[in-house]
């Protein structure tokens, strides 16, 4: 994952495009500052989750312009957002989430909302990239509140 983007870094150095290397400096430096903070390499896994992050932080950014009437800088972190989504992969959608989470359920014998957490752990840990873990949350706990 961190070749692809040093890769991506270069083209955009080499090609002149001044938007999509700011854009991926930025992100290596996010990449880098955590990397410092673990005090080891950081997994793909891990990557994915700081890019994520990024992207719902100019998200919410994005809103809070348009809303403004900033039209010219949302325009801009739309710019930023499809830069830094191409490395994310595709998210599940609302039923595969409900029919992984009804799988969990079933395996980890939950009766009631006291396994929430530990329900949305094991989703978070092998799908967590790939999903809003808000909507997650709000799914876990919809589905043991009504057990």
């Amino acid at each position: 994952m961190l070749e692809q983007i040093n890769n991506d870094l270069t083209k955009a150095l080499k090609s002149g495009d001044k938007f999509e290397l700011s854009a991926l400096r930025m992100l290596k430096s996010e990449l880098k500052n955590a990397e410092i903070n673990k005090k080891e390499t950081l997994t793909d896994d891990e990557i994915l989750m700081i890019i994520k992050k990024q992207v719902k932080i100019r998200n919410e950014s994005k809103v809070e312009y348009t809303s403004y009437g900033r039209s010219d800088l949302a325009g801009s972190l739309e710019k930023e957002i499809a830069i830094l989504s191409k490395y994310l992969p595709e998210e599940l959608s609302e039923a595969e989430i409900i029919k992984i989470i009804d799988e969990i359920i079933l395996n980890e014998k939950a009766t009631d909302i006291k396994a929430m957490g530990s329900i949305i752990k094991i989703f978070q840990s092998k799908y967590g990239s790939r999903a809003d873990m808000k909507i997650v949350s709000n799914i876990v706990k919809d589905k043991l509140s009504n057990l």
